[in-house]
């Protein structure tokens, strides 16, 4: 039987799996709400061959999220790095290079440890002014190139939860913040198709 593949997901309140779930760092051990409200919850019921420990903590930029690195991901010398914040930072006005260079730093700091990232896009929330979803946009394309560069995977997780009429909306959510468990779900299967990727 082959071993199991561990993958860390690293991140805000989109990782966590607000406002339904309260992740393990959250809410230790093992978390606490609705686990069908997590990526992580789909991705391990549809691939049962992978660990996937969800490390998200609400409400944190990237800058916070990078902060966690020595105790969250590198003790569990995971194969795969699911990489997704920037949302806090945008909601807070944070400069776009803020966030450009923690997630470069956090990118590179899973390379040295020989794991590989999975860069994903910045969701959408339904209250953005103009100038949010303009910062948002920028990020992601950054994100993109970056991975680019870089031979990383990207992941476009705020595809699989935008509305289809209005990219800057969720398609569906409980509080105008996050998306809804068929939000996280969505975003289990574009994430899934990262992972194989990254695996091949």
């Amino acid at each position: 039987m082959a071993p199991r593949v561990k993958i860390v997901g690293w991140g805000d309140s989109t990782t966590a799996g607000t406002p339904g779930f309260r992740s393990p760092v959250e809410a230790p051990p093992n978390g606490d709400g609705n686990e069908e409200s997590q990526y992580s919850y789909w991705m391990m019921k549809e691939h049962p061959e992978w660990e996937v420990l969800n490390r998200g903590i609400n409400g944190e930029r990237t800058d916070q999220i990078l902060r966690r690195f020595s105790r969250d991901v590198g003790p569990e010398r995971p194969k795969i790095v699911v990489v997704l914040g920037g949302v806090n930072d945008v909601y807070q006005g944070y400069p776009v290079e803020f966030t450009q260079k923690n997630l470069a730093a956090m990118y590179s700091m899973v390379k040295d440890m020989e794991a590989m990232p999975i860069g994903c896009s910045v969701l959408p929330y339904d209250t953005m002014t103009p100038r949010q979803a303009t910062a948002r946009m920028e990020i992601n394309r950054w994100v993109e190139t970056e991975c680019g560069k870089r031979s990383i995977v990207f992941c476009d997780t705020a595809a699989a939860v935008s509305s289809t009429d209005d990219p800057d909306k969720l398609s569906g959510t409980p509080d105008g913040l996050h998306p809804d468990i068929e939000g996280y779900r969505s975003m289990s299967k574009a994430l899934s198709k990262s992972v194989e990727k990254s695996l091949a």
